[in-house]
């Protein structure tokens, strides 16, 4: 297992940005893929984004493609979520989630960090 501590949310205008960061502690980082989920309130945990282990290979939900990008610094033990543009709908609590290479889902999770957008 790996620990994870997110961190960089906050209050932004609709339109502003913000730069989410996920540190990680414990096992080789750079063994895990990485991603991105978030829950806004009475709604369903959803898929933001991931990562491949090297980087080389990301994915985003239709609803932030274009907007938000994710990246990591295997040197850092650490992922980022840049989110640009951001809508009110983005409002949500985001959390950052390991899943080892040789599993299949994601088994380690972060306490979360608040992303509040006002209009």
């Amino acid at each position: 297992q790996v620990q994870l501590v997110e961190s960089g949310g906050g209050l932004v205008q609709a339109g502003g940005s913000l730069r989410l960061s996920c540190a990680a502690s414990g096992r080789t980082f750079s063994s895990y893929a990485m991603g991105w989920f978030r829950q806004a309130p009475g709604k369903e945990r959803e898929f933001v984004s991931g990562i491949s282990w090297s980087g080389g290979r990301t994915n985003y939900a239709d609803s932030v493609k274009g907007r938000f990008t994710i990246t990591r610094d295997n040197a850092k033990n650490t992922v980022y979520l840049q989110m640009n543009s951001l809508k009110v709908e983005d409002t949500a609590v985001y959390y950052c989630a390991a899943r080892a290479v040789t599993s299949t889902s994601f088994g380690s999770w972060g306490q979360g960090t608040q992303v509040t957008v006002s209009s």
